[in-house]
């Protein structure tokens, strides 16, 4: 494995982590910015999370609503299986700005690093973040950092490099907390600039000999995954994919039977423009929103939402069904994929809107049913990817009678 160079991970309240490096190198501690002015970087530093999923790495890496972040893997082996690009959770290149970035998290975390041969056709993950320029860490202790982050919650870190290759130096620790600690904290942060469509993209969709073509959907793209692409285009379905600089006003202009507004990163309360234009569509056309999407839709109904803990990021999040339609039975529950740091404040929500779906673990709001105006969210990933498929059919309960 090229690049063994002895690594650390500083976290902004003070703890470092060594081990070694892998994918692109690190930063030397000292060539951090040394002030609070300096450019906002997505390499190397943010937000440092917690992900549980046992497999999956390759549509982690891809997934834009992990821009801004870096990820602990807490599964103790990674990359045995390697990466291959047709895995990317990165939506359609058409549209998308040529500076943007493969791989969406600022660095990644790993126990254990395989290194050895990979199946034909893919690349190594070690190869695939040096492409990338994305640094990587090995060889350290992830349950106790993921323990860390539990106790303490998630929290600005760093990926950086000693100069003497053995131990940061107190000039080099104190450099690299304190550019921890002055880069933008996630709550207030925006980030849905970085990834998405830029203009308006249309895709067809496809339907068999003698079969009705499915409904026409708008796609509010805030950073949207490219399997949610693919379960609607399985359903029929044509796009037209949105960017999220879009107006209300364009939006009916795409002549689209039913909004879904996306997944992405960032804090969704300073998204003042996508909430306001969500709140003219709420009375004009059925709406889903997943992830950022369904707290978007929260805020422009006037509920709030708040930072999470260290929030849910992983493959085995257990929902409970709230609200169902007559004659099905209540309290389904449903094991999801998940990603998000924030949530919906339960007790703003206002007269009409109910909580569709509940997390078994901690109650948090997993999801809104307004009947009236059809209204449908998800916090979880009903695509998935990676994760089960247990929640696929919201898409299809959603499409049914537009």
């Amino acid at each position: 494995m090229e690049n063994e160079a002895i690594t650390a991970l500083v976290l902004a309240r003070g703890e470092v982590y060594y081990g070694t490096g892998f994918g692109a190198p690190a930063p030397l501690a000292e060539e951090l910015p040394a002030n609070e002015h300096a450019e906002e970087s997505l390499r190397s530093v943010g937000e440092v999370v917690f992900n549980t999923a046992m497999s999956g790495y390759g549509e982690v890496l891809t997934d834009p609503s992990y821009t801004g972040q870096i990820v602990v893997m807490t599964y103790p082996h990674a990359g045995n299986y390697g990466i291959d690009e047709s895995w990317s959770e990165t939506g359609p290149e058409e549209g998308r700005s040529t500076g943007e970035r493969r791989i969406k998290p600022a660095g990644m975390v790993v126990r254990s690093l395989y290194d050895g041969p990979v199946p034909w056709g893919r690349i190594t993950l070690a190869d695939y973040l040096r492409a990338n320029g994305v640094p990587g860490i090995t060889d350290l202790d992830t349950r106790a950092l993921t323990l860390d982050l539990r106790d303490h919650g998630s929290g600005n870190g760093v990926i950086c490099r000693p100069s003497d290759g053995r131990v940061l130096t107190d000039t080099e620790y104190e450099r690299a907390v304190s550019w921890s600690r002055a880069f933008p904290a996630m709550e207030g942060r925006s980030l849905i600039g970085a990834v998405g469509t830029t203009q308006p993209v249309h895709i067809p969709g496809e339907s068999g000999p003698g079969e009705d073509p499915g409904p026409h959907l708008a796609l509010y793209d805030c950073g949207t995954k490219a399997n949610i692409i693919r379960e609607l285009l399985t359903h029929g379905c044509s796009l037209t994919l949105m960017p999220a600089t879009a107006t209300a006003e364009e939006i009916r202009e795409t002549g689209a039977q039913a909004i879904l507004l996306s997944n992405g990163p960032g804090d969704p309360a300073v998204l003042s423009h996508q909430v306001e234009q969500t709140r003219k569509l709420l009375d004009v056309m059925p709406i889903l929103g997943i992830c950022l999407g369904h707290q978007i839709v929260a805020e422009a109904v006037g509920a709030k939402t708040y930072k999470m803990k260290f929030g849910h990021h992983g493959v085995n999040h257990p929902v409970r069904e709230e609200v169902v339609p007559s004659g099905r039975e209540r309290g389904r529950v449903f094991v999801t994929s998940q990603n998000h740091g924030f949530a919906v404040e339960e007790q703003t929500l206002p007269a009409g809107m109910q909580v569709w779906f509940r997390n078994a673990n901690d109650g948090s709001v997993e999801g809104l049913w307004d009947e009236s105006r059809r209204i449908r969210t998800t916090q979880f990933h009903p695509e998935s990817a990676p994760g089960p498929g247990d929640s696929q059919w919201i898409f299809s309960a959603f499409l049914e009678g537009i």
